[in-house]
């Protein structure tokens, strides 16, 4: 059956509303650097928000590399290396020296891109042997999840969430609830690699560049922010505007999303600040789905910058003809830059002969995968944090409480009773507990409604009836779904003296329809999209949803409701709790489905909620059971809660779980 969805367009407006105007602030300061002086001083305050963004990062630990194995070749020869970013957990890397040069030489640095083969690609392979060739020495290592460093085998040589991105935004989304991001990890690995390849004295410090495409790119763009070691680097296939990825439904890799980047108001421009004035190249594709109009802008922003900082000739762009990825022409565009960089000025910028390796020759680990090192994974990193972030936390009074949860969703401002409309009257609807709904849309912040439905016996066109008491209804995905067919929202409908349900932002009338076909909860799909979005921002999905149940209680206490059994199931419930620890106009609580504790999230191996439920930071503060414990004096019920995996918990096992978390037994079951 086909549920209301009349909204479908309304997150993505207000998305572009919100990133235009962060671009339009960030221009107009752009556009105040008229010196050089103001140049570096942008750079001062650039190197604060970046400390905000990836740090504090981890001590460095002793890399243990080794050498696993080598292989010859005409003009260079492979290393096959393997080093540790963290303790135990390893990084397969290729070496590769060219033969018959002077020592030291020019190193390079190859994050590869989101290729399932990682440093197996045949495009990562060509530039590395192009380089190589041409008198470089170059360190080429796979990405988490990518090539010989899948963090969830299948033991068949795949992954079992999915190998590339599906791992990466897997893992990502349980980072976020210990604090943890996953651009900071995958920028840690990178640094740690420019660690390894500038301990070998083949490599000459006074050049070291770093280059890659697509996934590459973005650690090109994200290393030469954090670490000032690189002279040189060549994004490919990455650099646009936030605003055209954005305008242009188009998602990203958990690493190309740092968290409040948009809230300090950058771009991806300003990641290149502080490598300005050291020479940079921006190489794109005319038919890439990076948006050229923002590439271009990006390097505009660049021009000036270098200009003020008194060197405009280095920075350069290139456009080759094709589509996205690092083909021929961007690979000889890259090796002209970098021998004009390191003034070696006979070679020449020519591709030599290339002899692309089957995967398995280039394997570092026996089997083809650090598995058989039995190495922690970054779920075990995540899983060890959340418990020592569950040992450390201090019982909260109800003031900090409340104070910590303002402070973890981040929530606006509200503005007195928000405007509403009244929609046309939809008749009868089939399976409703009552026979008639009238729609009201709640403008709870610019751009974004509620869509509220009051149960009535006879059809009304009109405002609310007032009232004193009411139940408030939050569903799991759709209020239209759950009042055909959810048999909780049917009981308290049958009780209650008013009863409204309410599809808050990105659910049921709002659900977006862009980003592509396909499910909702996808790789790519919607709720990754404008949470992602979100992240950078700084304003947690969650959060927003909170405060969309709090402006729709400012609006029914217009009409007289200032008693509200507040109700909700599934997605629904994280919003309903946060609310009901925030409003003094609840009076009791009843949640179906909700999980129990989000510690159990970070625990869980396969955790299914989606990422729009994953509150960031939130178990640095406190955990779902401290909110659990101080409604009790609302009369709550945990009805049914599901686990991590958001399968129903039986009984007796939901009872064991909330003793676990110190969740008052009296309150799980009906």
């Amino acid at each position: 059956m086909q549920y209301l969805n009349r909204f479908p367009q309304m997150l993505q407006i207000y998305l572009m509303r919100r990133v235009r105007e962060i671009e339009r602030q960030s221009l107009a300061a752009w556009r105040k650097m008229r010196t050089k002086q103001d140049a570096i001083a942008y750079q001062e305050a650039l190197r604060k928000k970046f400390r905000k963004i990836f740090g504090p990062w981890p001590p460095k630990t002793p890399l243990n590399p080794r050498i696993t194995g080598t292989f010859e070749r005409e003009h260079y020869r492979v290393e096959k290396v393997l080093f540790e970013s963290r303790p135990n957990f390893p990084v397969t890397a290729l070496l590769y020296i060219p033969k018959g040069r002077k020592f030291p030489v020019p190193g390079v640095l190859a994050p590869c891109g989101h290729t399932a083969e990682g440093k197996a690609g045949p495009a990562y392979q060509a530039f590395c042997q192009g380089l190589a060739t041409k008198g470089y020495v170059v360190l080429m290592y796979d990405p988490i999840g990518q090539g010989e460093r899948l963090q969830y085998p299948d033991g068949k040589g795949g992954s079992v969430v999915g190998v590339g991105c599906s791992e990466h935004n897997f893992m990502a989304k349980q980072q976020l609830l210990v604090g943890e991001f996953f651009s900071s990890w995958r920028v840690w690995d990178g640094i740690r690699a420019l660690d390894y390849l500038l301990s070998r004295e083949e490599v000459d410090p006074r050049h070291v560049g770093v280059t890659g495409n697509s996934g590459g790119g973005t650690l090109t763009t994200l290393l030469v922010a954090n670490d000032q070691r690189f002279t040189m680097a060549a994004p490919g296939c990455y650099v646009t505007t936030w605003r055209r990825n954005a305008e242009n439904e188009l998602p990203a890799d958990a690493e190309q999303q740092p968290p409040l980047a948009l809230a300090l108001g950058l771009d991806i421009a300003d990641f290149f600040g502080l490598h300005a004035p050291k020479p940079l190249i921006l190489l794109s594709q005319e038919l890439d789905y990076f948006d050229q109009r923002g590439t271009v802008e990006a390097f505009e922003r660049l021009k000036r910058l270098y200009t003020l900082l008194g060197a405009p000739q280095n920075v350069q762009m290139f456009t080759g003809p094709g589509h996205h990825g690092y083909a021929q022409p961007l690979r000889e565009a890259m090796y002209r830059f970098f021998n004009k960089a390191c003034g070696k000025t006979r070679e020449g910028g020519k591709e030599p002969p290339l002899n692309i390796e089957p995967p398995e020759v280039l394997n570092v680990t026996e089997s083809g995968q650090v598995a058989e090192l039995k190495p922690r994974t970054v779920f075990s990193f995540t899983k060890a944090k959340a418990e020592a972030l569950a040992a450390r936390r201090k019982p909260l009074s109800a003031d900090q409480l409340v104070r910590a949860v303002k402070r973890t969703l981040n929530l606006p401002a509200r503005k007195g009773t928000p405007e509403f409309r009244i929609l046309r009257n939809l008749g009868k609807r089939e399976g409703y507990p009552r026979p008639y709904a009238t729609c009201y849309v709640v403008e709870t912040e610019a751009d974004i409604q509620a869509i509220v439905y009051k149960l009535e016996d006879e059809a009304r066109y009109s405002r609310p009836a007032p009232g004193k008491s009411a139940t408030l209804y939050l569903p799991h995905m759709s209020a239209d779904e759950d009042l055909q067919s959810e048999p909780l929202a049917a009981e308290l409908a049958a009780e209650a003296e008013a009863f409204f349900a309410v599809d808050l932002r990105g659910v049921g009338e709002s659900q977006p329809n862009t980003c592509g076909p396909g499910d909702y909860f996808s790789l790519y799909g919607a709720d990754y999209f404008y949470t992602s979005y979100q992240i950078m921002l700084g304003e947690p999905y969650v959060g927003r949803r909170t405060h969309d149940v709090l402006a729709v209680l400012d609006w029914l206490e217009s009409f007289g409701y200032s008693r509200v059994h507040l109700a909700a199931r599934g997605f629904g419930s994280l919003p309903a709790v946060f609310a009901a620890l925030l409003d003094e106009r609840i009076k009791q609580v009843t949640l179906k489905n909700a999980p129990l504790a989000f510690t159990e999230w970070a625990e869980t191996e396969y955790m299914q909620w989606p990422v729009s439920s994953c509150l960031p930071r939130v178990l640095e503060k406190f955990d779902l059971p401290d909110c659990y414990r101080f409604l009790q004096g609302k009369k709550l019920r945990l009805i049914e809660p599901w686990d991590a995996e958001m399968r129903p918990l039986p009984a007796e096992r939901a009872k064991a779980v909330a003793r676990r978390w110190d969740i008052p037994a009296r309150v799980v079951g009906r």
